[in-house]
C-alpha cells in the first residue's frame, strides 16, 4: 500500500496542533486533525466538494 502525504490547511497556521489535513489518492480524499490522526474520514471529490460549498454558502463571515 502507498504511503500517504498529508498537506495541511493554511489556515491552520504555523504550529503543529489544530491543523485540518487533507491526502489524495485516485479514488478518494482522506481528512484528519493533527491532533488525533488516527482518526481519518474518508470521502470521495465531489462530495467533499458538496461539503465546502454549503459550508461557504450558509457560515456567516466573521
Amino acid at each position: 500500500m502507498p504511503e500517504i502525504t498529508w498537506q495541511k490547511s493554511s489556515y491552520s497556521g504555523s504550529g503543529d496542533n489544530n491543523c485540518v489535513e487533507l491526502a489524495a489518492s485516485d479514488t478518494t480524499l482522506a481528512l484528519r486533525e493533527s491532533d488525533d490522526p488516527t482518526a481519518v474520514l474518508h470521502t470521495h471529490r465531489p462530495q467533499l466538494t458538496a461539503l465546502l460549498r454549503h459550508i461557504k454558502t450558509t457560515t456567516p463571515r466573521r
